[in-house]
């Protein structure tokens, strides 16, 4: 097993490189033509076969000198589109508006490593690893396309890590059940009757409207759902009027709804229809609700995530082992593990020396880089040690 972690050492300078490539030249969701082509030219140099999916994204396979099950690593690759805040650093994105804030430059960087790792010991491997280097995860779409795509045909297992700078670095989790939440969008078009703003009898006004379902969305949490059954219901934007002394006729608002229990998320829905219906008629207004399923809770099954934490107490240490809370983020590798088995981990990069600490999706968002050799070794040793077991 050392040799493993002997062989992410020695490859630890060549994978901070490619990582800091890939922040410098950060691609959007189906967009990542470029980042495709960089790690499907890495695999070349491996001898590593594998297929490039639609429209970006590839699929390899190393298949092992033995016979055996076959276990897939997921790393996503796109960026967001968020301005880069970090001046000084060497590396910061070239691209105006566009910056790696969630760390997939890091994902892609050490699954491409774990793979290096792995052909070094591929007479050893009893069975076959796929690597998925998916694309479009921001927006809750890649996981489902690679799927279709084949993905996970035949699979017996699938693992998936997170760089998480809300963990301190040098820390892995991987807990037993839920991980991350489900994570949908809605939005609720009002209608009313406009009208002059002096003269409110004969209007409807949508803005009104608008105010009283915001405010009374949220006994949906207190009072409709179980307490010990974590919900989130946010109105994240409100477009309403059009000048100071015009009622508004229209309204749309936009919000997320997050959750750990599909039962629960078809009850918030439902909910939500029903509100939005009644509160808007009390003012004879009519309301239409738009609701768009995103990712799936992510849910670890107990013999893979108490697998996981063997792996990181066995080979990263017990002292790097942790249970980090779950988060009502969302993360579209639950369509991963919708019908196979499998379990996401999370790998701290939170360094405050390091000015690491800042949270995801932010313009100050960075990686501690000395964290990716972890995240590496864990994808390495978690692929080896489920084949061989």
């Amino acid at each position: 097993m050392n040799k493993l972690k002997q062989q992410i050492n020695k490859y630890e300078a060549e994978m901070i490189a490619f990582r800091r490539d890939l922040h410098q030249h950060p691609e959007l969701q189906w967009e990542e033509f470029r980042t495709t082509q960089k790690v499907a030219d890495a695999l070349d140099l491996l001898d590593i076969p594998y297929r490039k999916t639609e429209p970006t994204g590839l699929i390899a396979e190393l298949v092992g000198g033995k016979p055996g099950e076959t276990v897939a690593l997921r790393a996503d690759m796109d960026a967001l589109p968020v301005q880069e805040l970090n001046q000084n650093l060497d590396y910061k994105s070239l691209e105006d508006g566009k910056m790696h804030a969630c760390g997939h430059d890091a994902h892609t960087a050490m699954l491409l490593t774990a793979a290096k790792a792995l052909k070094e010991l591929q007479p050893e491997i009893h069975g076959t690893v796929r690597f998925i280097f998916q694309p479009s995860e921001e927006n809750a779409k890649g996981a489902k396309a690679m799927v279709q795509q084949g993905a996970v045909e035949g699979v017996d297992n699938v693992f998936g890590i997170h760089i998480w700078s809300q963990m301190p670095t040098g820390k892995a989790s991987c807990v037993v059940g839920s991980s991350f939440a489900s994570a949908d969008i809605f939005t609720v078009d009002i209608k009313g009757q406009g009208g002059h703003g002096a003269m409110p009898h004969d209007c409807v006004d949508a803005a009104v409207v608008a105010s009283a379902f915001v405010m009374n969305i949220q006994a949906i949490v207190a009072r409709e759902t179980d307490p010990l059954d974590p919900v989130v219901v946010t109105i994240g934007k409100m477009d309403v009027g059009t000048r100071f002394n015009v009622i508004a006729e229209n309204a749309r608002l936009e919000g997320t709804v997050r959750c750990f229990s599909v039962e629960t998320r078809s009850r918030v829905q439902k909910a939500i229809e029903r509100y939005a219906e009644h509160v808007a008629a009390s003012y004879g207004a009519t309301a239409t609700v738009n609701y768009e399923y995103g990712t799936l809770p992510v849910v670890n099954g107990e013999t893979d995530a108490l697998f996981a934490q063997q792996v990181i107490r066995e080979h990263l240490g017990e002292d790097v082992l942790m249970h980090e809370r779950p988060t009502t983020g969302g993360e579209d590798f639950s369509y991963f593990t919708e019908n196979t088995k499998g379990c996401f981990a999370l790998v701290g990069c939170g360094n405050a020396e390091k000015d690491t600490q800042w949270a995801h999706h932010h313009g100050r968002f960075n990686v501690d880089e000395a964290a990716m050799k972890i995240g590496a070794e864990l994808y390495a040793q978690y692929a080896y040690n489920y084949l061989n077991q």
